[in-house]
């Protein structure tokens, strides 16, 4: 694609537009050129970088969630985006001279954008930084900290449930004696759930995160956050029985959802997808006795399914079916009933 007018600024929102179906046409020449046309015109990196390529990211999930965009148009563009980001951050990193950055995202989490956003403004800023990507195991992570010896770990947790697998890494970082500052909206309204998990700092976007960073860093340790609350009998059990609990749910369904006998293998692959899902955000409301994970979740859930046409009684449904197998767990059986009392009536 050829830009017959140079774009000037990120101010105009038809440019966020043409931005959107160049990477969702899956355009990588055009959605680069006009990301480097921005960059010669004077626009600064960081702000292609967060407000354009980032922002552009969010609204491509969003489009995903409303069932506008296919997973694999959603995919493709993704895609796009971290080529252009990558196209876009040669020649701008700083000579090292802060000192050395691992960042990772926590093991199981697949969103890497944002940390790739985080790592290039990081080079920027004078850091040198080791990006390990997306869904790093934690023995993995915490073999590179001993081989490299940085001076902090950045963290990135996209979604909730990945929050106990965070907590095991951020405890075993500090262990090894490196300072960790934690990220990601899976930390929580203001980051709140990054404190409780023993992270040193948090921040709630790239260009915080370079600034916390790039202040007095590394800050006071952190005092070591009681954790006996972690993890307790109702978490420890809803873990190892989950895939006995998505087995009786699918057994039971089609009892009271008639259509799921009419289900072909793609759409009872999905419903146990959607089982699983519920386990684990239910896991991870527990982990952290935060019912709020699990409302947030479902409520999310009832606005995708709606999309799609499928009715929130189903939701409910399979709520349903997930507590009556956890009636001895007081907690569970209450955040499940919260859930189902915030869900819409139809």
């Amino acid at each position: 694609m050829i830009i017959t007018r140079s774009p000037r600024s990120l101010d105009d929102p038809g440019l966020y537009q043409h931005y959107l179906d160049l990477v969702g046409d899956g355009d990588e020449f055009g959605a680069t050129e006009l990301a480097h046309a921005l960059l010669d015109d004077g626009v600064p990196a960081q702000r292609i970088m967060v407000d354009l390529i980032g922002g552009t990211q969010a609204r491509v999930g969003e489009l995903w969630a409303a069932n506008e965009w296919s997973v694999a148009r959603e995919h493709a563009a993704t895609a796009v985006n971290e080529r252009v980001l990558a196209a876009l951050a040669v020649g701008l990193s700083a000579p090292p001279r802060r000192g050395r950055i691992t960042l990772a995202c926590v093991d199981g989490e697949w969103h890497g954008l944002p940390a790739r956003i985080l790592g290039e403004l990081l080079k920027m800023d004078g850091w040198r930084v080791d990006f390990l990507g997306a869904s790093v195991p934690g023995p993995h992570l915490i073999t590179h900290l001993h081989q490299t010896g940085p001076d902090a770990v950045a963290l990135s947790c996209m979604i909730p449930t990945r929050l106990p697998r965070a907590h095991a890494a951020i405890t075993a970082c500090r262990a090894a004696g490196v300072p960790v500052i934690a990220g990601g909206r899976g930390m929580g309204p203001g980051g709140r759930y990054a404190e409780r998990l023993g992270a040193d700092a948090w921040a709630g976007s790239a260009e915080e995160a370079v600034a916390r960073l790039g202040g007095d860093w590394p800050p006071p340790l952190a005092p070591e956050f009681p954790t006996e609350f972690l993890g307790d009998e109702e978490y420890s059990h809803l873990v190892r029985s989950r895939p006995q609990l998505i087995d009786t749910a699918m057994h039971r369904l089609a009892a009271v959802v008639p259509a799921v006998q009419h289900y072909d293998e793609q759409q009872l692959e999905a419903t146990r997808e959607d089982f699983g899902h519920i386990a684990d955000f239910l896991a991870a409301s527990l982990y952290l006795t935060e019912p709020h994970i699990f409302q947030d979740f479902t409520a999310w859930t009832a606005q995708v399914l709606a999309a799609r046409r499928v009715p929130v009684s189903a939701l409910r449904a399979g709520l349903r079916l997930v507590r009556d197998q956890l009636i001895d767990f007081p907690a569970a059986t209450a955040t499940l009933d919260l859930a189902l009392a915030d869900l819409p009536a139809s």
